[in-house]
């Protein structure tokens, strides 16, 4: 086994010495390329040899049952998972080629790069709503020529804008939780990254805020890849353009059953147990 601060193998260690640096990337729509990637919690392993390609300007959500590994490879995706105490973690995860585990990227530089917005809304509640779009720019140390354009165009971007745009100086506590969703939404995507990672953005939102923020993950796909964590078939149907079946059975660790295109992953997939999970047979 190897610790986060010890991930990459001897291979990945030459390849590495030759790495660019995520730092000095432009900020575009970006691939992630997951290789056999295990995760342990104090030593169990919980997720066992996952690959997993992630393409640019697509949706891919990821599927299967509770416990199956589904939120724990979305935080290795942008180094949130070496953040737990006792985690560990071996393979490889790139960014547009570039290793994220290697050790000339910084997990900062790992983070602009590839956002995330959580399951339960987490906007700053001492801020106002402006200084809520803006606190990614003040941690990256970000210059912008227009603050005001910016949190303009990430709330519109958001679906929020014209809901709050005479009530900027509010406080982002005092939104509604569909509303403080989206906020966090245009705080993630205020920084311009590369892909956004949301694990299960909509399961505490009523059916109105849950459209509102499908229709946002729509509209950035085009200049932001999306990879998303949802129990909610009929959502993976709807927003997705690929699915990733993760599953755990007879206490084996989490892996990957099947991939493939949204279509073909609820209407004819290869595995029949696919099939039994999109159509709420089991899970």
């Amino acid at each position: 086994m190897m610790t986060t601060s010890d991930v990459t193998t001897d291979a990945r260690k030459v390849a590495s010495s030759s790495a660019g640096n995520l730092g000095e990337q432009p900020i575009t729509a970006g691939e992630l390329n997951a290789t056999g990637v295990c995760a342990w919690f104090s030593g169990r392993l919980v997720l066992e040899d996952v690959d997993l390609f992630m393409e640019r300007h697509a949706v891919t959500a990821l599927i299967g049952p509770s416990g199956c590994g589904k939120s724990t490879f979305l935080r290795i995706l942008n180094r949130m998972h070496e953040t737990i105490n006792g985690a560990q973690l071996a393979g490889t995860v790139e960014l547009n080629g570039e290793d994220i585990y290697s050790p000339n990227q910084r997990a900062t530089w790992v983070r602009r790069h590839i956002g995330m917005v959580f399951q339960r809304p987490n906007p700053f509640p001492a801020m106002s709503i402006e200084q809520n779009v803006l606190a990614g720019l003040r941690f990256n140390r970000i210059k912008t020529s227009s603050k005001a354009d910016l949190v303009e165009e990430a709330l519109t971007k958001a679906g929020l804008w014209t809901e709050v745009k005479d009530r900027l100086s509010n406080m982002g506590g005092a939104l509604s939780g569909g509303q403080q969703q989206r906020l966090c939404i245009a705080r993630a995507l205020a920084v311009r990254p590369s892909v956004l990672l949301m694990d299960e953005p909509c399961s505490a939102l009523d059916p109105a805020s849950t459209l509102r923020i499908e229709e946002t993950i729509a509209d950035i796909k085009e200049e932001v890849t999306v990879v998303i964590v949802t129990h909610n078939m009929q959502q993976a149907n709807r927003v997705s353009d690929n699915c990733a079946f993760f599953l755990s059975e007879n206490g084996k660790p989490g892996h990957i059953v099947e991939v493939g295109s949204t279509v073909k992953m609820f209407s004819a997939p290869n595995d029949p147990r696919t099939l039994d999970y999109v159509n709420g047979r089991f899970g």
